[in-house]
Order: structure tokens, then C-alpha cells, then sequence
């Protein structure tokens, strides 16, 4: 969805319809579940703030097996017009919720997209209970109780195995 920014009027714009952002991710298989943002006029600022909800596929940091992780995000940012300089702007720490727009069009679909990615988990996991693989026989031990030893021994340590009964005769 864009918008012209000099076109928005003074008490803003607000946006609840999904099919508005329908196309606000490059990836396909992402989806926008919920959207409700309002845009407001500050002077060349444009302000939105809101929150969006989407569900995107994800794969697990722990088992690796892939499962859709919802999103639920809380957008507050402030779009400013892109300076002459380009590229090269130097950003202070009161800026860091501070984007650009160009052309005095203000592309809502990129923040969509962008405020989701920024809400996605670092490390996302399936279950905050997941069990990860077996380090030793790699199996997922979601699915299968594996036999295996919690742990495998260190081979560097191997030398010392058996130290304890030599010592004692």
C-alpha cells in the first residue's frame, strides 16, 4: 500500500484490513493474520504505531524440524524524508525508531514487512519445552526416546578414563 504523504489529512489514516498490506511480504508464505495501524501527519513525519500479528514459517534453533511461529509486534516508528546526502546517513541513538520514505511516498507494505522481521525471535523454538536432537545420534528426541548417553565422552579425556583404578593400584 502506498501512501502520498502529502495527501494524508490531519487527523491521519488508519488500517485494519488485512487485504490493504496484502502483498506486504516478499516471502509468499508468510501471512498477515491482523493489522491495526494508524499513520499521522507530523509536519513532514509521518508517525504509525499499532500492532500486526502474522504468522511466518520458522525453524526450530533446538530440533530443526520447521513449524509457523505467530508474530505478534507492537509498531511505533516515525518516517522521515529521505535526505539528499542518500545512503550515507549518520543515525543517533534517539533515532533509532526513525525510517525514510522517498519521493513523498510512504511505502506502508515495507513497514509491514520490516516490523515484522524486527519481532521475529533471535533463536525461535517450536515449544518453550522442546527437547532438542541427541547430540550423539542426532535423532530428534521429540519423536523418539533415544537410548543414548546424555552425554558422549570427550575423546581428548580418554587417557584419564581409566586413571582413577590405575591410582588405586
Amino acid at each position: 500500500m502506498k501512501i502520498k504523504v502529502s495527501g494524508l489529512e490531519e487527523q491521519g489514516l488508519s488500517v485494519t484490513d488485512t487485504s490493504a498490506v496484502e502483498h506486504a511480504f516478499s516471502d509468499a508464505s508468510w501471512r498477515l493474520d491482523a493489522v491495526s495501524l494508524q499513520i499521522d501527519p507530523d509536519g513532514a513525519d509521518v508517525r504509525v504505531h499499532g500492532r500486526l500479528r502474522a504468522t511466518v514459517p520458522q525453524t526450530c534453533g533446538r530440533c530443526l524440524e520447521p513449524f509457523p511461529a505467530g508474530v505478534d509486534a507492537a509498531v511505533e516508528v516515525t518516517l522521515q524524508p529521505r535526505p539528499a546526502t542518500g545512503d550515507s546517513v549518520e543515525l543517533g541513538v534517539d533515532d533509532l525508531d526513525v525510517d525514510f520514505y522517498d519521493n513523498n511516498v510512504l511505502d506502508l507494505d515495507r513497514v509491514v514487512e520490516t516490523e515484522t522481521t524486527l519481532a521475529l525471535p533471535m533463536k525461535p523454538l517450536c515449544r518453550d519445552d522442546c527437547r532438542c536432537l541427541c547430540p550423539v545420534c542426532g535423532a530428534n528426541r521429540n519423536v523418539v526416546q533415544c537410548s543414548c548417553a546424555d552425554r558422549a565422552p570427550d575423546p581428548r579425556l580418554a587417557a584419564l578414563r581409566d586413571l582413577a583404578s590405575r591410582l588405586r593400584h
